[in-house]
């Protein structure tokens, strides 16, 4: 689609802003106008400026944000000791275009936004300037900082505390780490705005409902690149609110030593610029739940030819513990051919060969690792040789550090043998030097046409859209957790479509077969083979609502099977649904309670429902069908947990689906054109 700018006015670049200070900032509206932000000096602190400035939002005429300091501090000396001058303001622009994901929820993503660009000069060192880029979408809010100076110039940045002041006490759902190493992986508790304290470590998204009708609003970032992730804590002063928290640097980047930066560059003509700091709104959580704005901000891709990235779905080992049907289920050959034969049969795209088939496999470095070379026990070019006649590919494990120190080698190895994909884990890092690392190894990869799943880590920041053959992350509370606890609930499932997944894909691994009452799941609990507390529509369901273009289908080859031989209920929904689509609308549901979501593939649509502990009957009007008449096919919860009701009947736009969901229960709908 072609850009338009529209003639609100001329965007002047801000490096070559010659315009005389300016005393205030003009307001900024979203192109519907119903998200306003206006500008102002930075608060006081001990009588002096804290911080560059300060923005407050509004939505539909009522505030979201109260005055919110916009601070971000270097170990220049004296940078910023006497504040910040406002010395330009660009006039608003309106850009209006659309772009087009390899991979993910729509064929074609709006980008339509006002923008300002607000230059403050700071009062102490006058060759010292910070851009504020300031956009408005009907969707939310967006800002990062541009800091200009003199080329050449080595940047330190202390810290960067922004802050967002919550207008209310909000009623907030946030998974508190703790700490700045981790995976990511946690649940998303209900907490009050007032409640999170200043050393509190909270992972992105925020989620917050404002208490104004069903506003929601969730805090994240976008485009983080050669930049730590955020966190978020309380706010200093202990008002509602929350502050921008990052990890520093280490030494080396596999040093446990911490520097006292965030972030170190070399400045160049066009300055350095942090990563977009995102505020997201809607009517509703369901609204919330369809908006792209994290990948709509992120960079363009960098790849020019991407017909080689094919998302899919893959027939997964480790969950399992590797249990296919052969005489000695382990990492040896035979075992990963009976997972070939079964993804073939199922019509899966690959299969994951996880932790332990090169030598020195592990978790950390091992002395003597090589992931250049097999153990014996596995004749991985046999399998991959055996897997092309099957119209199957091969993905590979691997420890991020391990890879690190062979990175060349080995994926120069990996595109000889075929290997279409890798999953790199254990990064447990968020810091500059492990953001660096993520694009490092993706654009190499990408240079051998291999496909990436950053497992082990922080969640989609955009990422997928620059470099699109990052299929996945993880940075999710998945399925894996059934294996040790019984944490993973599906109070926990139905949370995370209104929070992990505002991000981007999440590699959840469903594809359970194994089901017990969430009061049983404590005495069940096995690391092979395990256990779900949720019933077989729940996880069925999973397959649209969780959204990831890399799909795992996680149980053992065998569990996919009845006694008699006969696919097990919900296969054949598994096996027909797509993993890429062309439209997506989260059509009911709460945060916490339950979620209704249909996507569209072509002329088809497909539904999946998930419920809470509560037993409920989603009452679902068909007004997103197009014209004529579809033949849907719906899976409800059965009588007992690991089985499936299957009905068929005619409907059209006009029509209503009922649709029962057991207590943690689920139901899976495929609409297609009647001929």
């Amino acid at each position: 689609m072609k850009r338009t700018i529209s003639p609100l006015a001329a965007l002047a670049l801000a490096s070559t802003l010659t315009s005389t200070p300016v005393h205030a900032a003009p307001a900024l509206t979203s192109p519907d106008g119903r998200l306003s932000a206006s500008f102002g000096d930075a608060p006081l602190a001990e009588g002096k400026p804290d911080g560059i400035a300060s923005f407050t939002l509004s939505y539909g005429g009522k505030p979201i944000l109260m005055p919110s300091p916009l601070s971000l501090r270097t170990w220049t000396p004296q940078a910023g000791s006497k504040g910040y001058r406002l010395v330009g303001a660009s006039p608003a622009r309106e850009v209006k275009d659309s772009w087009a994901p390899v991979a993910g929820r729509f064929a074609r993503v709006p980008d339509h936004y006002r923008e300002t660009i607000l230059t403050y000069q700071d009062a102490a060192l006058p060759q010292r300037r910070i851009d504020v880029v300031f956009r408005l979408y009907d969707q939310g809010a967006a800002f990062r900082y541009v800091i200009h100076g003199t080329p050449g110039e080595r940047l330190a940045i202390k810290k960067e505390d922004t802050q967002y002041a919550f207008a209310a006490d909000f009623d907030c759902w946030g998974y508190n780490q703790g700490q700045y190493t981790g995976g990511h992986e946690g649940e998303f508790d209900p907490v009050k705005a007032s409640k999170i304290r200043d050393a509190s470590l909270y992972t992105l998204p925020l989620v917050c409902k404002t208490g104004q009708a069903g506003t929601t609003i969730a805090l994240t970032v976008s485009d983080v690149r050669d930049y730590p992730v955020a966190f978020v804590g309380g706010r200093e002063n202990g008002a509602p609110g929350v502050q921008l928290k990052h990890p520093v640097r280490f030494d080396t980047p596999s040093s446990r030593r911490q520097t006292t930066s965030i972030a170190e560059a070399t400045l160049g003509k066009e300055g350095f610029r942090t990563p977009w700091n995102v505020l997201m709104v809607a009517d509703s959580p369901a609204a919330l739940a369809t908006t792209s704005l994290v990948q709509t901000l992120a960079a363009p891709s960098r790849i020019a030819d991407t017909s080689w990235i094919k998302p899919g779905k893959v027939a997964w080992d480790w969950w399992n513990g590797s249990q296919a049907a052969v005489a000695e289920p382990g990492m040896n050959t035979a075992t990963y051919k009976a997972f070939v034969d079964f993804a073939a049969e199922l019509g899966l795209e690959y299969i994951m060969i996880d932790e332990g088939w090169s030598v020195g496999s592990a978790i950390e470095p091992v002395k003597g690792a090589d992931v250049t070379r097999h153990k014996p026990e596995l004749d991985l070019p046999a399998v991959i040789a055996y897997a092309r006649t099957k119209g199957v590919g091969v993905w590979l494990w691997l420890q991020w550090e391990q890879l690190d120190q062979q990175m060349d080698k080995a994926l120069a190895t990996y595109e000889r043998w075929g290997i279409k994909g890798i999953k790199v884990d254990f990064m447990n890092r968020a810091d500059q030097q492990m953001v660096n690392y993520y694009e490092r190894l993706i654009g190499k990869a990408a240079q051998h046409r291999i496909m990436v799943n950053m497992h082990g880590g922080y969640p989609s920041m955009g990422l997928e859209r620059t470099w699109p053959n990052l299929l996945t992350q993880e940075g999710i509370m998945g399925a894996e957790f059934n294996k040790w606890s019984s944490r993973v609930t599906a109070t926990h499932n139905v949370t995370l479509p209104f929070t992990r997944m505002l991000l981007g894909p999440g590699d959840y691994t469903p594809g359970a077969m194994r089901h017990v009452a969430p009061g049983a799941m404590q005495q069940n609990i096995r690391f092979n083979n395990p256990y779900v507390q949720t019933t077989r529509g729940h996880n069925v369901a999973m397959y649209v609502v969780y959204d990831t273009p890399l799909q795992m289908v996680s149980d053992s080859p065998p569990s996919y099977r009845k006694a008699d031989g006969s696919w097990q209920d919900g296969v054949d929904f598994i096996k027909a649904v797509p993993v890429t689509w062309d439209e997506t609308r989260v059509l009911q549901g709460d945060i916490g309670q339950y979620v209704v979501t249909a996507r569209r593939s072509g002329n088809d649509w497909y539904i999946g429902a998930m419920s809470n502990e509560q037993a409920r009957t989603i009452d679902l009007p068909l007004d997103f069908l197009g014209q004529g008449r579809y033949q849907a096919r719906v899976w409800e919860d059965g009588a007992a947990p690991d089985t499936l009701k299957v009905s068929d009947r005619t409907v059209d736009a006009g029509a209503r689906l009922r649709l029962d969901l057991a207590a943690s229960g689920g139901a899976a709908v495929v609409l297609r054109r009647a001929p």
